[in-house]
């Protein structure tokens, strides 16, 4: 059995790592009700996004529009991956990566080449030590992202599907669906997916001023930036809604150690003492 000392010593440790994980613990719960005010408020906008690009879908146009034309054949695929830049968020992160590790493996099988955009710290690490093609990344949003930081590694991407270096581009993150359950979602952002709402067009077209590539590009771009900041905003009330419960977990094992240890330390001082006592006795009845 440890010495008392080594107990005591065992015992201070856990506690100092429950005042940080209380810290975080706490940290989280202040900031997750913010995260999903922003989260909430930025939903109304994609939605009216998809709603947008759902009609002008059931045009008959006679421009058709590359985002909106499913490719024959797919050599090479992109992903625009969104993740946390800080830790401690239980397994928030790696369940996303190993649900798309599977994913870029089947496609790989097929002989399909994968890029990668990384949104936050922990997909840009784990993902460089991986041989995939990264072609951008951006991290440290902080917990109010903004569409100008995103501009850039989207516009990327963008560029890659329009030259023809990329078929098929998905948008990967995790889907805050409430403090206890956090989902990955993989969404399909280029060619965008046939809906309901979408699959019959109709004889009818929008007047376009000042012509339709032109309208079409600004708003289908728009789309595009408008998921991926849903994406992000999703990403960040999930962070710390993951955070929160794990932290809370942390804190109630080191909590159940702590009474382990003193339980242990009280049945070693208890030897310890009767050990002495019994020298005692021994040694006066030698006398």
């Amino acid at each position: 059995m440890a010495g008392g000392r080594e107990i005591k010593t065992k015992i201070k440790s856990v506690q100092n790592t429950r005042k940080v994980t209380r810290a975080l613990e706490m940290v989280s719960a202040s900031k997750i009700r913010k995260a999903q005010e922003r989260m909430k408020a930025s939903r109304p906008y994609a939605r009216a996004m998809r709603q947008l690009i759902g009609h002008l879908a059931q045009a008959n146009s006679e421009f058709q529009h590359p985002y909106l034309v499913e490719r024959k054949e797919i050599r090479r695929v992109g992903y625009v991956i969104v993740s946390s830049d800080r830790g401690l968020a239980g397994g928030l992160n790696n369940n996303l990566f190993r649900k798309l590790l599977g994913e870029i493996r089947q496609w790989q099988e097929k002989g399909v080449e994968v890029d990668v955009v990384t949104i936050g710290q922990k997909a840009t690490v784990f993902f460089r030590r991986l041989k995939l093609h990264m072609r951008a990344s951006v991290t440290h949003l902080g917990d109010q992202p903004q569409v100008e930081q995103l501009v850039g590694v989207i516009k990327v991407m963008l560029d890659a599907y329009n030259a023809g270096e990329v078929d098929k581009v998905f948008l990967v993150y995790n889907d805050f669906v409430n403090t206890m359950t956090q989902r990955a979602a993989f969404d399909q952002l280029l060619p965008l997916p046939a809906s309901d709402e979408t699959v019959a067009q109709h004889d009818w077209d929008y007047i376009y001023e000042p012509d339709a590539e032109s309208v079409l590009e600004h708003v289908l771009t728009r789309y595009v930036e408008s998921l991926v900041y849903q994406a992000v905003m999703e990403n960040v009330a999930s962070e710390h809604a993951a955070r929160m419960v794990a932290m809370k977990s942390a804190s109630d094992n080191a909590t159940k150690l702590i009474d382990t240890l003193n339980l242990v330390y009280n049945k070693a001082r208890q030897a310890a003492i009767t050990q002495e006592i019994s020298e005692i006795v021994g040694g006066a009845a030698a006398v």
